[in-house]
């Protein structure tokens, strides 16, 4: 144990000295078309905060889901309930799970219940190529929701026919098993997943079943490709204090997450237009008392169904990006009730360069209509300028905003009251920063403030009365994104380390109120760095290190490892996660699991 201990920190240690990016990350990077935005840019020619966690990333991450893998993201705050996250909402620069907008091959998958079940459409690891995330303000591109940034989930494609085969075992009586088949035809291409995850769960009820289902088909390829993209999750898990007060032991939830999308991409001349189809669904079922189903129950069902086309035109002033969203939302809920929204949305933006392209300038805005909150409109511009090969600076300003969801609108229980009187949040942000980038080194840094307005809190006057959702709070928040990136070699092998760091400083303004329930427990400082090594052929071996420390005082560090073998056509797999046993939580005081191990065999053919 303890030469384990001397190795980690040693790995850890080692930060001070080289800062590190996954093989060969740069050159992937260089070659990416950032797919988040309405005008196709090259990572490098972006003036955003855009992260891009790659395919070598994802290996290397020891991470089994999307939700601890974005945890290995500085400003990216998963805060899990248990594990494999069955239950984890998703926060970006300290904005709530609200906050966040979730992309899936650029479809927008969020839902209009409650940002609880963003996560419940994250994608298994198998079948994703690269994740996108965009920090900051993205309402300009996206439209609602996007107030503090988004999350574009790219999934694989195929290139060639293969099949594999995985299982994995370990601590709390954790079994998956997953298999993964691709075909390569003349005219077509599929992509077929399907895993099951289980567990007995690190405490009592926290059980879980999980079941994921995933299809990407692309027809008619040496034409006009049409892509078709099927996923499925279920979940079922015990949710012990995952809600409500700690002393809530035997919660439970079931949650079912759907989504069909239909996309092809059209190119002519100057043009490129983008139209997708697509058909969300979630249905979730929860039970305050997992063995009295005739208590407190509540189950939801939520309907998305949208058509989006998006173009965009090249001339000699510039590329000119618009588009055209439209939604229909369907609710029905025993306690919620029956609702319907409509929802329709207008982009517009145009890339000016100037200066031998050393300079661009993109404003642009969008204008959105719905049918229970009426018109908004939210511009924006970005700036950036190439000061060298190597060094670009940049910079952006923006409105952003959300709209409440049903829960905020019309939630109750016996403490609890809904506002159906609500208006939408909304912020105005500005940031600044720095990009570096040679052969094996590449670092960022910015810094950014948002203005919020608006914001929806939970208050009362008296302590025997309700809390009622509120237009009231005001809040400033400064922050700091460091990321740096190098690549060494020790022989023959190619070393990496990743190092990522935010600071976020929450200033909330008074209320002349009593009582408030709106608890501002942003990530401080969170510090994040991976050290990926290999010395001899065909194993690898990663070291996680992961810092935080919360608005309200907590302070925790994490360590995981991993060691990937390979054998042929077998490739073998072990990790260790929290392995120094930190006592710690994420949110509503769930503790979260101490060390744990698991083992995993993936065996694969063409």
């Amino acid at each position: 144990m303890k030469s384990i201990k001397f190795l980690t920190l040693l790995s850890i240690f080692s930060t001070a000295f080289v800062y590190a990016q996954d093989p060969m990350a740069e050159e992937q990077l260089e070659e990416v078309i950032v797919t988040s935005s309405r005008i196709d840019l090259p990572f490098s020619k972006n003036s955003r905060s855009i992260n891009i966690i790659t395919s070598d990333a994802i290996k290397a991450s020891a991470a089994t889901n999307v939700a601890d893998l974005l945890q290995q993201v500085a400003g990216v705050d998963i805060r899990r309930r248990g594990t494999a996250g069955m239950q984890a909402d998703l926060y970006i620069r300290g904005g709530s799970f609200d906050q966040t907008l979730l992309l899936i091959d650029g479809i927008k998958v969020d839902d209009a219940q409650t940002g609880h079940h963003t996560m419940n459409m994250a994608l298994p690891i198998e079948v994703i190529e690269r994740i996108e995330i965009i920090s900051g303000p993205a309402a300009r591109v996206f439209g609602q929701n996007a107030f503090t940034g988004a999350i574009n989930i790219v999934t694989k494609k195929q290139t060639e026919t293969n099949v594999s085969l995985g299982t994995q075992a370990g601590s709390f009586g954790t079994f998956n098993a997953a298999v993964n088949a691709g075909v390569e035809l003349n005219n077509s291409s599929h992509i077929i997943h399907a895993s099951k995850n289980t567990s007995e769960g690190y405490r009592h009820n926290t059980d879980y079943d999980n079941q994921n289902y995933f299809v990407k088909s692309s027809f008619n390829k040496n034409k006009l490709p049409i892509h078709l993209l099927a996923a499925f999750s279920e979940r079922d898990f015990g949710a012990n204090g995952f809600y409500s007060t700690p002393s809530a032991t035997e919660q439970y939830e079931e949650t079912q997450t759907s989504l069909v999308g239909l996309s092809t991409r059209i190119k002519h001349n100057d043009w490129v237009i983008k139209p997708q189809l697509y058909w969300r669904r979630n249905q979730d079922m929860y039970l305050y008392d997992r063995n009295n189903p005739t208590g407190y129950r509540n189950l939801h069902i939520t309907n998305k169904i949208g058509a989006e086309v998006n173009a965009s035109y090249t001339s000699n002033l510039g590329v000119t990006g618009f588009g055209v969203d439209v939604a229909q939302v369907y609710l029905a809920s025993n306690n919620l009730g029956n609702r319907e929204r409509l929802m329709s949305t207008l982009f517009l933006e145009h890339q000016f360069n100037f200066f031998n392209d050393r300079l661009d300038v993109t404003p642009g805005v969008a204008v959105t209509y719905y049918s229970d909150f009426k018109w908004h409109a939210f511009p924006g511009v970005d700036l950036g300028y190439e000061l060298s090969n190597s060094f670009k600076i940049y910079g952006n300003v923006g409105y952003t905003y959300r709209i409440p969801t049903y829960t905020d609108l019309f939630y109750s229980d016996p403490t609890t009251l809904g506002n159906e009187n609500l208006d939408p949040e909304n912020a105005l942000a500005e940031e600044f920063g720095i990009k570096f980038k040679s052969a094996n080194f590449s670092a960022s840094a910015a810094v950014f403030n948002r203005d919020s307005e608006n914001l929806i809190d939970y208050v009362k006057s008296n302590e025997e009365d309700l809390w009622q959702a509120t237009n009231i709070r005001e809040l400033n928040t400064k922050g700091i994104d460091v990321y740096a990136n190098y690549n060494f070699n020790i022989g023959t092998h190619v070393q990496s380390l990743n190092t990522t760091y935010t600071f976020l400083d929450d200033e909330i303004k008074d209320l002349d109120l009593d009582y408030s329930r709106y608890s501002i427990n942003s990530l401080k400082h969170h510090f994040v760095t991976r050290l990926t090594t290999q010395f001899v052929d065909n194993l690898s071996q990663s070291i996680i290190y992961k810092y935080a420390e919360r608005t309200e005082g907590e302070t925790y560090s994490v360590i995981d490892a991993s060691i990937n073998y390979t054998f042929k056509t077998l490739e073998f797999s072990f990790i260790a996660s929290n392995i120094f046993n930190t006592e710690y939580t994420e949110t509503n005081l769930v503790p979260m699991p101490k060390g744990n191990v698991l083992f995993g065999l993936k065996y694969g053919f063409n």
